[in-house]
């Protein structure tokens, strides 16, 4: 695989946005980085709005996108575009830029929601290398990002994503908009609908649910690192021992003592043989999986560029998951990464870019009807024969196998969906067969 130059300038300036890359709550001196979005400058309007998405921050909205409402003809869905009145959009300064609304001012929110949003698209489609096209474009030809506060809850619909906010800590309100997390989550969700599709049977396999949770959440991840600062600190923090708990693998952070979702479990698809409650329990074996092949990936890097020594690595594989991997690996990643920052930067972004690549292809050669781990297995394997002749073979099979994936089978649904399920919610409701 060739990669790109990581020290070289982009080609042509985006429209620019500043963003948190994790959230701004519960973080002591969370700071915004800037970024640029691939539509260029003067292209995106107020709102901000543009050819694949626009904000709407609407006043007197009560009731959100999805729900079930009297229609004319019986109940429906209720669905964009929203009719009613609007808060002030943000507004592009003199070069069409979104980088002078401060962050305490009302337009922020819509601001960042949308390049949040626009920034994970980019990250994305590049790894697809073609333009995604919505699961709802039969309908809507643009994505209404909406603000509803009232709503404890974002969510990806048809033709919406929408995002209120919760009050748990403190009763202080922190908005899901601002949390680039939550929203590139909802984006994955949006991509994989796109890409594979729902299940024609109402049935779905439980991997599939499973799968939808973990393929969102490695959009998140794997965007994340898009951002200098990510990698920065969390290179600083861990002198690239990743194993170390840090900011690559908390999701949907609120707090900085409470994670949704940790990428780096130790969770068995075995633990889920007499059957599964929740999708995103579920989705832990696989998402650990894909999370040490990144990990290993990147020490396969750091070894490609003599960063660190075959015995480091094969010292890594025998303790990991051991009570000593923390103290005898840390210290000598210490040692390594005081001696080239900058070569363990590049490892990472390599491993990063190499991920999603295999990622993307993988999803393209997957079917919803009847979908397993095994078969993301397979199709990451038919990818690393494509594109690198089985290089990283050893590498999928082994984190694989370790979850028991291939091993064991998932058994049946225990109990009807509750309300944090994403599969029962708006995000599968569809408004005509």
């Amino acid at each position: 695989m060739q990669f790109p130059d990581y020290a070289a300038e982009d080609e042509a300036p985006g429209t620019r946005f500043l963003l948190f890359p994790q959230s701004p709550f519960g973080e002591a001196a969370a700071e915004l980085e800037l970024v640029e979005i691939s539509a260029p400058p003067g292209t995106i309007g107020p709102g901000p709005s543009g050819p694949r998405m626009y904000v709407v921050d609407p006043v007197g909205k009560t009731i959100p996108y999805g729900a079930i409402v009297p229609g004319p003809v019986g109940p429906g869905m209720y669905l964009p575009p929203w009719h009613g009145q609007r808060n002030a959009p943000a507004i592009p300064d003199e070069y069409g830029n979104f980088i002078h609304i401060a962050p305490d001012a009302p337009e922020f929110e819509a601001a960042h929601l949308f390049g949040s949003a626009h920034f994970t698209m980019d990250v994305w489609e590049g790894y697809f290398g073609r333009r995604i096209p919505w699961h709802f474009e039969s309908d809507y030809d643009k994505l209404e990002l909406s603000l509803l506060p009232g709503l404890d809850n974002a969510h990806i619909g048809w033709g919406f994503l929408e995002t209120g906010g919760t009050t748990e800590h403190g009763g202080e309100y922190r908005p899901y908009s601002l949390n680039f997390d939550v929203v590139a989550h909802e984006i994955g969700h949006a991509l994989i609908y796109s890409v594979i599709g729902l299940p024609s049977d109402e049935n779905a396999s439980g991997e599939y649910y499973g799968f939808h949770e973990s393929a969102a959440d490695m959009v998140a991840l794997l965007a994340s690192l898009h951002f200098g600062s990510v990698v920065e600190t969390l290179l600083d923090e861990t002198r690239g021992n990743l194993y170390t708990y840090n900011r690559l693998n908390r999701f949907a952070e609120t707090a900085q003592t409470a994670q949704i979702r940790m990428a780096a479990n130790d969770r068995l698809l075995s633990d889920f043989a007499c059957g599964w409650t929740s999708e995103h329990a579920l989705s832990e074996p696989l998402t650990g999986a894909l999370f040490d092949i990144l990990i290993d990936v990147f020490h396969e890097r750091l070894l490609d560029h003599g960063l660190i020594t075959p015995e480091i690595e094969d010292l890594s594989d025998r303790l990991e998951g051991t009570p000593d991997y923390s103290t005898v690996m840390q210290a000598l990643f210490d040692e390594r990464y005081a001696r080239d920052p900058e070569g363990f930067r590049i490892a990472l972004l390599e491993a990063r870019d190499l991920m999603g690549s295999y990622l993307a292809d993988a999803w393209d050669m997957l079917d919803a009807d009847g979908l397993s781990y095994s078969h993301v297995e397979e199709a990451l394997l038919a990818v690393d024969r494509d594109i690198s002749g089985g290089a990283y073979q050893q590498i999928i099979e082994g984190n694989f196998r370790v979850r028991d994936i291939g091993l064991a089978r998932v058994g049946p649904r225990l109990a009807d969906p509750d309300g944090n399920s994403h599969a029962a919610s708006v995000r599968t409701r569809v408004p005509h067969p």
